[in-house]
């Protein structure tokens, strides 16, 4: 491919660096999870965003989480017509083949996803209408989760829906139906949260409370 360049510099010097260091350390875990292959507890669907830094926020090893990033953490509804779900497809592989005992939907604020959202219902973004724009029709999966919040001031709004994300995302899992098998067995568990950028803060959605609370 034409269109590539070499690595930038300060990657390959990173690299390097934990080339040299935290590889070297920990040189026989590397190889043991490469022979032994992955079994990740659990799944984290997170946002793009690279300010949210999963592995971070929990402390996480290499091995002990199977995560799928996308624009908003975002999870369609069960589509089998067989076209191109990337989404989808990591779902079944941690439900299926990895056997993950846990899928926690992570959020965050400041979703720039969600704010197109926002602007794209509330008639701001047209462009994001068009049936060519892919966060458009990406983010369509969200409109339900717009339309259910319309009550609220322009202020309340953009939080709520960045957990309305997180919400639309947990019901859709449970569209598929492997998903629910494994959900009815006591096989897997969903979670969702969302995270405060800025105040490093967390909350979990309580069932018994309807509503997001500080972990």
């Amino acid at each position: 491919m034409q269109s590539t360049r070499p690595l930038p510099a300060y990657l390959v010097q990173r690299f390097q660096g934990w080339r040299a260091t935290t590889y070297q350390d920990n040189r026989a875990w590397y190889r043991r999870l490469a022979a032994s292959g992955q079994h990740p507890r659990a799944m984290v669907i997170s946002c793009c965003d690279s300010r949210v830094h999963v592995t971070s926020i929990f402390g996480a090893d290499e091995g002990e989480f199977f995560i799928h990033r996308n624009v908003a953490n975002l999870v369609p509804p069960y589509n089998p017509d067989g076209e191109y779900h990337g989404t989808s497809a990591a779902v079944e592989y941690a439900v299926s083949a990895l056997g993950v005992a846990h899928i926690v939907v992570l959020g965050h604020s400041n979703c720039g996803g969600v704010k197109a959202c926002h602007d794209m219902c509330s008639g701001h973004a047209p462009e994001l209408e068009e049936k060519s724009s892919f966060v458009g029709r990406w983010m369509d999966i969200l409109r339900p989760g717009y339309t259910r919040l319309t009550h609220l001031s322009p202020a309340e709004l953009l939080p709520a829906l960045e957990k309305e994300a997180v919400m639309i995302s947990l019901e859709n899992l449970m569209t598929f139906p492997f998903v629910r098998a494994a959900v009815d067995d006591d096989r897997l568990t969903l979670h969702g949260l969302w995270t405060d950028i800025g105040e490093g803060g967390l909350e979990n959605y309580d069932p018994a409370h309807g509503a997001f609370v500080p972990v």
